[in-house]
């Protein structure tokens, strides 16, 4: 077995109007490589229905044991649906698009050991009530920021978050 395979996997899937290489998914991925993390950020840039992304997500991941979910926006909503089959063992959401009219699981069930969730009082997308809503019914650790839907402003924030939780998963890989 090599290096690679013993390493833990993080997965991130970005927002519906970003793209695979962010700033945040480039500060984060560089957060999870200082901590040995193998990334893979999937570009889900062709195609706009979030249950197509989730059976991209799935096909990407069906030969790797992920660690990690990280996922912004709808990217969070992406994530979080496809937990209950991946089964990370963690889940970092940013400004997630949980309740969305359209999107097929309008109640996605996490299915991680942890779940952090950082939203922006100031979104103008996804309404941070959806965030709160979501933490209190499964018990997810919730951070409500000084911002808007895209978080930029909270870089360095999202960075030491996202540490703290991969670090606190360490002990289960």
């Amino acid at each position: 077995m090599s290096d690679c395979e013993n390493r833990p996997v993080a997965y991130f899937a970005h927002g519906k109007e970003s793209g695979p290489w962010g700033s945040k998914i480039k500060a984060l991925a560089d957060v999870a490589r200082s901590r040995g993390y193998q990334v893979e950020s999937p570009d889900y840039s062709d195609v706009t229905d979030p249950e197509k992304r989730i059976e991209r997500l799935l096909d990407v991941t069906k030969e790797t044991t992920v660690t990690m979910l990280v996922g912004s926006s709808m990217g969070g909503y992406i994530s979080t649906v496809a937990s209950s089959v991946i089964k990370p063992k963690g889940l970092f959401l940013m400004a997630p698009a949980f309740y969305m009219p359209g999107y097929a699981v309008q109640a996605p069930r996490p299915v991680a050991e942890k779940t952090v969730i950082a939203h922006g009082w100031n979104d103008e997308i996804v309404p941070v009530g959806h965030s709160i809503n979501f933490a209190r019914e499964y018990k997810a650790q919730l951070h409500l920021l000084e911002s808007d839907h895209r978080l930029n402003d909270q870089l360095e924030f999202l960075c030491v978050l996202f540490g703290c939780l991969l670090d606190d998963v360490a002990g289960y890989w």
